[in-house]
């Protein structure tokens, strides 16, 4: 089954392209702080956080005060989790399964 995209574009395919190329965590940092600002990473570092706390079946007043995300960015993730595209769901479980 094939995943087509709402945001597909050229200028997306190749973003995605090259932060498939990067090879370990030093690339990775070396790439997202020239391509984003300081605040777009760590809130989307945040968002990840908050998934994964979601899926641990934390509160959102727990999950608001570890990561200091808004309850409205919770409730979005969670949406996310249960009616989105599985993006979410599909590298939480990869890391889980790495950490084995």
């Amino acid at each position: 089954m094939s995943y087509e995209s709402k945001l597909k574009s050229n200028f997306i395919d190749e973003l995605f392209e090259a932060i498939l190329l990067l090879e370990n965590e030093e690339e990775c940092y070396r790439f997202f702080e020239d391509i984003c600002t300081i605040k777009e990473i760590q809130t989307l570092g945040q968002r990840l956080k908050v998934a994964k706390l979601l899926r641990e079946k934390k509160t959102y007043n727990e999950i608001e005060e570890s990561t200091g995300a808004s309850t409205a960015t919770i409730s979005r993730i969670n949406r996310c989790l249960t009616y989105g595209a599985d993006g979410y769901n599909i590298i939480l479980d990869r890391l889980k399964e790495q950490k084995k």
